[in-house]
Parts: C-alpha cells; structure tokens; sequence
C-alpha cells in the first residue's frame, strides 16, 4: 500500500534519479517495454490507477515499474478481493435505470469486480455493453467467456420469435468433435484465430477454451461433442494448435476442465462426479492434453467441479483441492498462468459448502478467479475475513491479483480498455470467417453406415422425400439449413419437426406417410446436455427410429449433436454425424447426402461398435445431381 501524507523514500529516490536524468539526456525516459503479450497496443499513455493515487505529484513518467505493480500498491484489500471476481452478465439491452442495468453498475462500482463473463447476445449490443461497463470501473475488467466453438458459441442465434427471423450473429463453427473428425492441426489452429480477432473486436479478452477434456466415456452427459475426442495424442495436438491460434491474435487460451473431466456419466452442474483412476492413467490420459498446452505457453486453466481420490485422497472437488491447483498443476506441471474455477454456482460445490466458504477454499487450493459466485457479495466478505482472520495471508490475495493485472497490462487493456463498435462489422461474422467454418464442417462429416450405399443420393429432383427433425421446442433454428439444402434439389420435399412431447400416436402417422415416400432423411438435434442431464432420445422418438428402420423403405439417420446415439439403434442402416446442429454443419450433411462435397471425416472416438478412425470415404459426385 503507498503510504498516505508523507512521500516514500522510494518516491523521493525516483524523483531524484528522473531529475538527473531529465538534465543529462534532455529527453522522457521511458519505462522498459512489458515483455512479450498475446496483443500489439498503439503506444499511448496508459491509464492511472484509478484510486489512492498520490495526488501531489504524477510520478507515472518516472516510475519505472510496470503498471501492473504500480497499480497493486494503490489498492486496498476490498478493492483487491473484488479483482478475483468474475460474475455473469447476459448480454441484452440494459436501458438507464432498468433492474439489469443497476445489476451491471452494482457489480462494478460497488463491488470493484476485476472482470465479467459475459454470455449471450447480438456482436454489437454486447460490444456497446462491455464499453459501457469498461467506462464505469476504476481499473479495466477482464472480460471472458464460453467461446468453445467461435464467438457465435454465445453471440450468434439471435432470432425475432414472432417472425422467426435470425437477426445475424458472429461466426459458429461446429463443436470441437468435429475437429477431431476432421483432424487437421491447421482447422484447429484456424478456428482459434477467427475466435481470437472476433472476440477481440467484441471485446472479450478471454474465450473459456479449448475444452481438452478427453471424452473417453460415451455417457458423459456434459463434455461429449464439445471434447475433440478420446484419442489422448489428437486431443493434446488438436489442442495445442487451437491455443497457439487464439493466443497469437490476441486473447488469452483458458484449457478446461482440469484435471479431466471426460471418464464421468454424471453432470457436475447437478452432482459431483468422482473420476476413480489411478494417478499413471492420468498422466497416460486426462493429463496429458493439458502438459501439451502448458508447454506451447497456454495462459490460463478452468478448474473442473470432478472429484479425483487418488490424488486429493478425499472427496473434495478438485476446484477446491490444493493437491490439484497447487501441488500438481503449479508445482509438478510447472503452469505459470491464471487459474479460473470452474461456475462456482454449479451444485457440485454450491450444495457443499456455504457461499463464502466456497470461495476462500478455491483461493486455498490455488484458484485466481472466481468464476460466476452465485452471492457476489458473500464471496468478496467471505474471503476478507479469510484474510483478516489470518487464515488467508495478503500476499497470497497479492499473488493472484497481480497475476490479474499483469494479464490485464499484456493484453494493452490499461491503454485502451474499449472496442471500436464499427470495428465490429467489419471483423465479426464476416465471409473469410464464415468459409473456414464451413471448411471445418464439410472436412467433419463422417458417415459410420451405408449397407445400401444411398450416399450420394441420385438426386432426382421430382423424388419424394421426407425431412423429419427431432428438436427441442425452443429450438427454432434446428433442420432450417438442413432442409434448405435439400429443397435445391428436392422441390416436392416434405418436412415435420417433433420435440421430446410428440406421442407414440403422432409419431405413427409420420411413420405412416414415411411408408409412402421414396426417402425418409431423420435428423435428431440432441443437445449434449438438457435440463435433466440427458444426451438420450426419449422413448417414443427411439421407437419411431427403430420402426422406421424396420419399415423396409431406403431411410437415413443424421445426428446433429450426440454421435453415441447410434448403439440405442443397431438396425439402423444409414448412419451420419454432424456433430452438431450449428448452420454450416447442417449444411454440410445436406451437401454430403447429395454428393455435392465428398465425405472424409473418421470418428475420432468408439461409437456404436465402431473404433476410433472409422469412417466411409465417399466421393463427391462429378456431375450435377438431376442432370
């Protein structure tokens, strides 16, 4: 803390020392660049700490301490508490004096939070929004969020419900399975490069990926399509090339879930899953994406909300394990980044432990930030007291702050902490962006069945065929692309959405009129997790599946999110999977089925009785279909 009233000792020396120098070489002398940063920043005046500065004399031209030092020294415990937090906010229009608005003000002048997740929302609306909110806080906030498959993983999809109008959005590309399909380290590092320059324009500094969770068991209800895959090895190289691709334009690579949270049938948002493996399967495995990451320089790791015995040698969810954060990612795996606990509002350890326990026991175990407190103001008090009590030391609140500030000072974000809102349309969702998503979509198609080798389908324009598309009832983008690519060819197309209601009744009568078409094309948009933590069809759509199948007539299966589902459906004869249900891979398998891409994608895991690697190579047709 500087000192108030008197000036240091250290001041009056610098002072001196600047006076020489002002004197001898008749020019400013600069303090010494900040070492190397995932950003190059315009050089201009960086910002003053924002409070408890001494007001007598700017020393900022003659300090030759980085800002971020500078800026530890001026804060008190309070404010440096709040620095560790990063609550929610959605990205919608916050008017002057509505209830989201005062929220979002409350957080940044009340509670002095070193950062928002935000979540949800139009490019241009979030980017106003984090401008807005950057203009209120003292010091800038570091700003992160789930950008797992581009930045239109949380800002794309914004459609007008009583039009069904999609308002535009950023660039999606499909889930990081479908890397793994496509399994080219150069996609990988593409698609972190497009997500690094869109989430920079929006002004988000911290994209909360890659997910390097090896998915090596196939009811896992909450990584699956968003895992490159179970192969340890391609996870670890897929990985290492999406953070090289984020962090040579400019953001901050966060790998998660550590230690590993693939080997779990259960959803820690509703439980705490405990993953019973030994410590050498670990390093042989679940480890092992994370130690390739850490080595190409990865700036920060997502704690996971898992249980590992035979490291913590208790239950203890390892976001609140020493064992895990400290002894074996700091000090055995020799990461030097920030930590980020994973939502800590997720009932793994919110049903644990109160709310400002919880937060104390992550800054113990080695967390940085907490991520999504459920009650703000519980976890700033909680740990104040922590510190106040002696059972938390100043330096260690010291450690993890700075680490913060010097992450802030990397990024540029102490020159300039806003975003240029016409900068966004220009670099958001743009076309180049958009056709890399497409090359990873088309590259991931992977066709694990044929028996009556109907792809590619003749395409005979007149041909009747049937679309039915199992979604969610809120879905309402699922099958419109899929549908719009197939209607180039086939005019008398016929289509029918169910959800998880539909009944065996009505599911008869869509398998009546199936009976009478040349074709029937089901596409099952099932999330990887729902409410209740399934990945699985409900019984009536399953039976439906089964029935068809059985029907005899030429039918297709195409998943567009959960690939496992084939082992619910042996009898199945043709099998294709997207991955998931984003707009370009809905696209892609329209395209596929038509022959109008070839197909090239091998599973990069088991599903349904095939191995890793299996996969149809299909040639794309050499003449137009109807031609």
């Amino acid at each position: 803390m500087t000192p108030r009233g008197l000036l240091p000792f250290r001041f009056c020396a610098l002072l001196g020392l600047a006076v020489l120098l002002f004197a001898s070489c008749g020019r400013q002398v600069s303090a010494p660049p900040a070492g190397p940063g995932p950003t190059t920043v315009a050089e201009e005046p960086p910002e003053a700490p924002a409070r408890h500065t001494p007001p007598a004399i700017d020393i900022e031209l003659h300090d030759a301490r980085k800002w971020a030092d500078r800026t530890l020294e001026s804060l008190t415990l309070e404010e440096k508490v709040g620095q560790l937090m990063m609550p929610i906010l959605i990205g919608d229009f916050a008017p002057e004096g509505s209830r989201a608005s005062l929220r979002a003000r409350a957080m940044v002048e009340q509670h002095h939070v070193g950062g928002i997740i935000i979540s949800v929302g139009s490019p241009t609306e979030v980017a106003a929004k984090l401008n807005w909110l950057q203009s209120l806080s003292g010091l800038p906030l570091l700003v992160g969020s789930d950008l797992e498959a581009g930045a239109g993983f949380r800002f794309d999809g914004v459609v007008h419900a009583p039009t069904n109008i999609w308002l535009g959005g950023a660039t999606r590309f499909p889930a990081l399975m479908a890397l793994g399909a496509a399994g080219e380290p150069g996609l990988a590092y593409e698609t972190g490069r497009v997500t690094a320059l869109e989430a920079r324009a929006i002004g988000v500094h911290v994209p909360f990926a890659p997910v390097l969770d090896v998915n090596n068991n196939p009811e896992n209800p909450v990584i699956n399509v968003r895992s490159f895959g179970e192969d340890p090895e391609q996870v670890a190289t897929l990985g290492a090339a999406f953070v090289k691709g984020l962090q040579d334009h400019g953001v901050i690579a966060t790998a998660k879930h550590f230690p590993g949270h693939g080997d779990t049938g259960v959803d820690s948002h509703l439980a705490l899953p405990v993953i019973r493996v030994s410590r050498e399967r670990m390093d042989s495995v679940e480890l092992l994406p994370f130690r390739r990451a850490v080595d190409a320089g990865l700036g920060a790791i997502m704690t996971a909300h898992i249980t590992v015995p035979e490291i913590t040698g208790a239950t203890t969810p390892a976001t609140l394990a020493p064992a895990v954060l400290t002894h074996l990612l700091r000090d055995q795996m020799g990461f030097d980044g920030l930590v980020f606990t994973d939502a800590m509002d997720m009932a793994a350890v919110d049903r644990m432990f109160g709310r400002g326990e919880a937060a104390v026991r992550a800054i113990e175990a080695g967390a940085d930030v907490i991520l999504m407190p459920p009650d703000l103001a519980a976890a700033r008090q909680g740990i104040v007291a922590a510190v106040r009590s002696g059972r938390l030391t100043e330096d260690r609140i010291d450690r993890s702050v700075l680490s913060l500030l010097h992450a802030k000072e990397k990024l540029g974000l102490h020159r300039k902490r806003t975003v240029d809102i016409d900068r966004v349309r220009r670099v958001v969702g743009v076309p180049s962006h958009l056709s890399v998503a497409r090359e990873v979509a088309s590259r991931s198609i992977t066709v694990l069945k044929d028996e009556r080798d109907l792809i590619p389908l003749l395409g005979t324009p007149g041909a009747s065929v049937y679309s039915v598309t199992y979604r969610r009832q809120n879905d309402l983008r699922a099958g419109r692309s899929f549908n719009a690519g197939l209607s180039e060819t086939y005019r008398r197309l016929r289509t029918v959405s169910v959800n998880p209601g539909t009944t065996d009744a009505e599911y008869d009568d869509i398998l009546a009129r199936a009976g009478t078409m040349n074709l029937t094309i089901v596409s099952l948009h099932v999330g990887v997790r729902t409410a209740s933590g399934s990945v699985a069809l409900p019984a009536p759509a399953l039976r439906f599946v089964k029935r068809l199948a059985r029907q005899g007539r030429p039918s297709i299966v195409v998943t567009f999110g959960n690939p496992y589902l084939l082992s619910e459906f042996p009898e199945v004869g043709t099998y294709l999977t997207a991955w998931s249900g984003v707009p370009v891979a809905e696209r892609a398998a329209a395209d596929a089925i038509l022959g109008r891409i070839g197909v090239t994608g091998r599973a990069p895991t088991r599903i349904g009785g095939f191995g890793i690697g299996a996969g149809l190579r299909i040639p794309a047709r050499r003449e137009t279909p109807g031609n």
